[in-house]
């Protein structure tokens, strides 16, 4: 008979213990996690792309959010500390205290190498240029055999050499050559010559053959030069790189075909 009431003692404090386990779980996952948790509140993420960073940290502080800057760019077209991006994206369903992701655009920009633009064409520059987010500015052409390459690079008005430190998004002039050289000198004369030797008279003082327009009917030997341009005048000046068009006695010989 004892042994038959400790057993049913022991069922009830077992079902006591059972009862007592059951409230405290019921009670801990769904009265005291909700309340400190705010289950099942949301916050819908606002708009703060666009947002200088001191507006859209008070905008978010009313609305129990936080940010944090993960990452910074220089974009000359936006304004300083003005967001460029944010994560999660506007209208996203958050808990409260939850962190947004942003980045900022930075007050100035970052110093970076300048490229080397130096005998490369200007398309090739501005290739380079956009590469390094530099932007190609005014073009100067000056007196040089290299045409379209460039010479010098220059910013704010100061010769910049390949290496130097520049703001990222400078403007870069450039000069560059215009396939003409510098000298001067008297406009040889090659009339009278024949058309060959006259070619390698000019091409050895740096000048360029420009149109050979041959003329039938002259009482000169074919292939002598009747006449040319620019005239060899008294005074008369032309430039390193610059063309000689040359009008030469005969028929037009036949190019042999390969």
């Amino acid at each position: 008979m004892f042994k038959a009431n400790s057993f049913v003692d022991v069922l009830k404090h077992l079902a006591v213990m059972a009862v007592i386990i059951a409230v405290l779980v019921i009670g801990f996952f769904y009265v005291y996690l909700p309340s400190t948790t705010n289950h099942g509140e949301t916050i819908s993420v606002p708009r703060i792309e666009g947002m200088q960073l001191a507006d859209a940290e008070e905008l978010l502080e009313d609305q129990n959010l936080r940010y944090f800057i993960n990452d910074s760019t220089y974009k000359p077209d936006q304004k300083p500390f003005q967001i460029l991006t944010q994560d999660p994206a506007p209208g996203a369903k958050v808990k409260e205290n939850r962190k947004i992701y942003i980045s900022v655009n930075m007050k100035n920009p970052p110093m970076i190498k300048m490229p080397n633009l130096i005998d490369g064409s200007v398309k090739n520059a501005e290739l380079i240029l956009k590469s390094y987010d530099l932007k190609r500015g005014k073009i100067t052409y000056v007196p040089d055999l290299q045409e379209n390459a460039v010479l010098k690079q220059y910013v704010g008005g100061k010769e910049i050499k390949p290496g130097n430190l520049i703001p990222k998004g400078s403007v870069v002039d450039l000069h560059v050559g215009n396939g003409l050289g510098n000298t001067e000198f008297e406009v040889p004369e090659v009339v009278g010559m024949p058309v060959d030797e006259a070619s390698v008279l000019l091409v050895g003082q740096g000048l360029q053959i420009g149109n050979i327009l041959y003329v039938q009917g002259s009482s000169e030997p074919a292939g002598t030069v009747l006449k040319q341009r620019p005239f060899a005048e008294v005074g008369a000046k032309i430039r390193v790189g610059e063309f000689v068009d040359l009008w030469v006695a005969g028929e037009e010989p036949i190019q042999a075909i390969d």
